[in-house]
Parts: structure tokens; C-alpha cells; sequence
């Protein structure tokens, strides 16, 4: 579990590049349409001509994606040398690719390479290769990587030394990828028609099958395994070939001047629906645990959970939510889970569909601005069934909070996390940076790097196996460092950072 964790948390690091690029895209083809802005966007014009070359850029991780995958993926699991990793696997990657053109176009496997834009095919770095999408990228890199963590260190005679390290890896890549081009030119052809049969059947599974996505990527959040559920559907070919973001984007001019109900045009769009209450949820949380504050704590906990609020609603980062009842209550977790896909099937019931966009920027460009000339229902039903759904979170939370006296942030007992800081602290504090000081206090916390036998990140949490879990501090030793909280599993330390866990990483990586 511990491994496949870690290997799910290293699949964020390319899609972190995503959310750049998907506004400029948004942004870009939203002001070339004359609908929005006027006359200025008409073809030809200046103002549409400038536009039009910001959109290609915005194409680039889009059209490059399983490079993406190939690249990123060494950063987060390679044991060393991660740049070096990072290489080995792209050449490997392109080498693999090279050798399914070679024997494609040299014997019938059934698939014709010359047509670079047909079904099943695609040109990879300028490669005409099988279109394997980010599963091939993803098993390669894997390959590659196992490699790397196994032979880049293994000696060599002297006089073979120029072949050490990355171009030993490189050697036992090419090798490797030779009988692996041939498997993938004999099997992934029957995998990717029946990838296309699920495809079609995951588009028409209705209002149950976007429920049952959603409570899944949600319910599995605490184990880092949800990035399994959302990218093969955002990225991969899960519903549509070649991802949803892709297909949402290459649709947008034509969904946004489709006059009908989202749903019909973009069906498969209730898949992006994992993120579509973030921008509700933090508030009706938010409100329930100021709620049910204690009076003497009322305002520390709304300067603690306006700010986080905001955050949540801007840019859908919502784990410190999310942790905070998980830690205190999993049950409280589950029910987030059900009304998350409760809210998220009301609204495709309701006929919304579409890429809604995990916090208010994304949601303003890429779905707002571009359809609110014809999709205004569909935003104002949105928008209606999130308040509503504010109302039903706030009650739900407040009761549970109450009728089982969970401790939630202004609730805590006299006392608790509280510490006095001496002057020398304080300037001791302003010398510091602060990533630098959670690092020190973290790797305190859990015992010293003697006690450290793997890490890595995913988006928001430092993931971490120890050797002897009993001389890990408990929680409080943590959230007073800095941390919103923690995971534990047996040896499997999982410490809730938020936004700056990659500059932590780095520290704590420099500590190691």
C-alpha cells in the first residue's frame, strides 16, 4: 500500500503544470470569441491574431503529456539522482517509441502508422508511435526508473567507466525496450479497442456512474490512491481518447456556442465533477465549526478558518478541511464523501456538465466566461444547488459536532497546543525561512534521519516511512511546527503541509 501511495503521489508532480496552462487555454479562447468580447476578436484581427498564438503555447503540456509523465515521474520516486533519472527514462521513453514505429512499418500488426492523426495513433516528439496515452509513458517511466534504482551505482571495470551510471541504465533500457516494443505492437491493439467499448460505456453510465466516480475519488483521498480514479479520466482515455482536459478544451468554442443543455454536447463532462462543491463545501464547513466555537475561542478560530476558506474557494485547495474532521472524526469524512456525490449527481441530473474547475479562478475561465452567453441556466443551477448545499453542510456539521462533542479547531480542550515563545525565539523565527523550520521540526518530530527510510510528496502532504514509528512525536508536536495535520499507517508518516510541501521537501531532502 505504502508503495503504491507513493507511486500515486509522484503522478501529481506533471499534472501540478496543468492548471497554468489550462487558463491560459481557457482565457485565450474565451477573448476569440466576438460573442464575449466583441468585434476586436474577429478573424484576422489583431487582438484575435495575438490570442490565437498565446492558445498554442497554452497546447504545449496538453499536447506533450505523457513526455510530462515520463519526466516527472523519476522526480518523485527515483531513490537518487533524480535529474539524471529523469533523462534515462525520456530516452528510453523515445526509444521505446522509435523501435514501435520500426516494426510497425516494417511487418503488419494491423495499424497503420503512416496516417499520424488517426484512430489509435499519435506523434510523439516526432515520433509516429502507438497511442498508449499516459498508461504507455507511465509503465515505461516505471521501467526506467527501476533501472535507475537498481544499476545506476553498479560498478564497472575501469575501462569500461564511460558506460557507468546513466549510460549503464541507458544500455539496459535499449535493450529492454527492444522485447517491449514488440509486446506493446502485439497486445495494445486489442487493449485499446477495448478501452474504446469502456469508453462508451463509462459516456453513457448516467447520473449513478458520475456519482459513483466521484464518492470514489473522494473516499479515497486518505490513502493517496484517489489519483488513480481522476487521472485516467482527466488525462487518460478513461471516457474520451486522449483525456478530459484535452477533449474540453479542443470543444470549448463549439460548446460555447452549442445553445442546448451542456449534457447533451459534452455528456462525459460529469466526470470532472470530483471538484464541482469546492467552492461551496469550505463555506458551510467553515460556518459550522465557528458555530460551534466556544465563545472565548470565536474569533482565533475566524482568523483561522476565514483565511483557509478563501484559500479553498480561490484555488480548490481544501485538504486542511478535508484532514481536520478526517483526523477528528472519520465519519464526519465518509458523509463529506456521499454529499460530495450527492451534490455532484444533482447537478448532472440538472443537465450541467463540463469542466467546472476546482476553485473560483478555474472556474471563472474556463467555464463561467466562456458559456455564460448561452449556459446561463446551467450556471444559474450551479449556483442555486451550491447554496443549498451550503445550508446542508452547515447543518449536517454543526449537529455532528455538537451531538458528539468532536473536538474541532475552537473546541479544543484548555490548554492544548499552547506554547510561549521567548524573545530569542521570536528573532530566531524571523531569521529563519519558514519552510526551512518546518523541515528542521518535522524531521525532528519524527525521530532524526536516522529514523528516515523513504520520502517523498504528493500535492499537499510530506509522505514519509520510518523505521520505528514509536519514537514519532504525537500530532500536536506537528501541527504546532507547522503541519495541519497527520496520517499514520504503521511505518507510513503522512504529514499535511499544504501548497509549500515541494519547498519543504527540498529542506528536508538537504537535512537528509
Amino acid at each position: 500500500m505504502q508503495k503504491i501511495q507513493r507511486f500515486g503521489g509522484a503522478m501529481i508532480t506533471p499534472v501540478l503544470l496543468f492548471a497554468f496552462n489550462g487558463l491560459m487555454l481557457a482565457l485565450s479562447i474565451a477573448f476569440q470569441n466576438p460573442d464575449i468580447v466583441g468585434s476586436i476578436a474577429n478573424e484576422g484581427t489583431f487582438w484575435n491574431n495575438i490570442w490565437s498564438v498565446i492558445e498554442q503555447g497554452g497546447w504545449v503540456v496538453f499536447n506533450h503529456m505523457e513526455i510530462l509523465f515520463v519526466l516527472g515521474l523519476p522526480i518523485g520516486l527515483a531513490k537518487k539522482a533524480q535529474a539524471r533519472a529523469a533523462l534515462e527514462a525520456f530516452v528510453i521513453y523515445m526509444t521505446w517509441n522509435t523501435f514501435i514505429n520500426a516494426m510497425m512499418t516494417t511487418w503488419n500488426f494491423g495499424v497503420d502508422l503512416t496516417d499520424a492523426e488517426g484512430i489509435g495513433v499519435k506523434q510523439i516528439a516526432g515520433v509516429v508511435t502507438l497511442d498508449t496515452n499516459i498508461i504507455g509513458a507511465i509503465l515505461i517511466s516505471a521501467v526506467a526508473i527501476w533501472l535507475h534504482n537498481h544499476f545506476f551505482d553498479t560498478p564497472l571495470p575501469e575501462w569500461l567507466g564511460i558506460f557507468s551510471g546513466s549510460s549503464f541504465v541507458v544500455i539496459l533500457g535499449f535493450f529492454l525496450a527492444l522485447p517491449l516494443a514488440y509486446l506493446t505492437a502485439v497486445i495494445w491493439p486489442p487493449i485499446q479497442e477495448l478501452i474504446f467499448q469502456l469508453q462508451g460505456v463509462m459516456a453513457t453510465s448516467g447520473t449513478l456512474g458520475v456519482g459513483i466516480y466521484v464518492f470514489l475519488e473522494k473516499i479515497l483521498i486518505p490513502t493517496g490512491l484517489h489519483h488513480f480514479i481522476y487521472q485516467p479520466f482527466e488525462f487518460g482515455p478513461a471516457v474520451v481518447e486522449g483525456g478530459l482536459v484535452a477533449r474540453w478544451f479542443e470543444m470549448l468554442p463549439e460548446i460555447a456556442s452549442f445553445e442546448g443543455p451542456l449534457r447533451q454536447i459534452f455528456p462525459a463532462g460529469g466526470f470532472f465533477f470530483q471538484n464541482a462543491s469546492k467552492l461551496f463545501y469550505p463555506i458551510g464547513i467553515g460556518a459550522a465549526f465557528i458555530a460551534t466555537a466556544k465563545p472565548e475561542r470565536r474569533k482565533q478560530t475566524l482568523a483561522l478558518i476565514i483565511p483557509t476558506a478563501l484559500t479553498a474557494i480561490l484555488t480548490g485547495i481544501t485538504e486542511p478541511f478535508e484532514f481536520t474532521f478526517l483526523f477528528l472524526a472519520p465519519q464526519l469524512f465518509l458523509v463529506h464523501a456521499l454529499l460530495t456525490a450527492t451534490f455532484a449527481m444533482t447537478i448532472y441530473s440538472l443537465g450541467v456538465a463540463g469542466n467546472i474547475g476546482g476553485g473560483l479562478i478555474g472556474h471563472i475561465s474556463g467555464f463561467a466566461l466562456p458559456l455564460i452567453n448561452n449556459h446561463l441556466d446551467s450556471l444559474l443551477i450551479y449556483y442555486g444547488a451550491g447554496l443549498v448545499f451550503i445550508f446542508i453542510y452547515f447543518a449536517v456539521f454543526r449537529f455532528a459536532i455538537l451531538r458528539f462533542d468532536i473536538k474541532t479547531p475552537g473546541r479544543e480542550l484548555d490548554g492544548e497546543a499552547v506554547r510561549m515563545y521567548s524573545k530569542s525565539d521570536y528573532k530566531e523565527k524571523q531569521r529563519a525561512n519558514p519552510n526551512q523550520e518546518k523541515a528542521i521540526q518535522f524531521l525532528r518530530g519524527l525521530g532524526g534521519k536516522e529514523n528516515i527510510k523513504e520520502v517523498t510528496n504528493c500535492v499537499s502532504r510530506l509522505r514519509l516511512i520510518v523505521k520505528d514509528e514509536s519514537i514519532v512525536e504525537d500530532d500536536q508536536f506537528f501541527k504546532a511546527a507547522g503541519a495541519h495535520g497527520v496520517v499514520r499507517n504503521g511505518s507510513g508518516i503522512q504529514i499535511v503541509v499544504g501548497m509549500e510541501v515541494p519547498k519543504v521537501r527540498e529542506f528536508f531532502d538537504e537535512l537528509l
